[in-house]
């Protein structure tokens, strides 16, 4: 019964979204997809869905994003979309 609930609850609740700039600073490094992933370690598929803002990372995963990115994670992601 609790799961069920739980899945209810979640499924009407969508998280808000992580907005980011990944794919500028990772083209700007002429970094790949592919080799952003390889030193997150995780699939290269994983990047797009987060450049694509289709996924919200771990706290983990952004950590390592940001790292890798030689930026800071509060430049990197953001939670409202900044107007344009």
């Amino acid at each position: 019964m609790l799961c069920s609930i739980y899945s209810t609850y979640m499924s009407r609740n969508p998280e808000e979204p992580v907005f980011n700039q990944i794919e500028t600073i990772r083209t700007s490094l002429g970094l790949s997809r592919q080799e952003l992933a390889d030193r997150v370690g995780v699939h290269y598929q994983t990047i797009g869905y987060l450049e694509r803002e289709e996924y919200s990372p771990s706290l983990v995963l952004a950590l390592k994003i940001a790292k890798e990115l030689s930026t800071s994670v509060e430049k990197l992601f953001w939670l409202k979309e900044k107007s344009k």
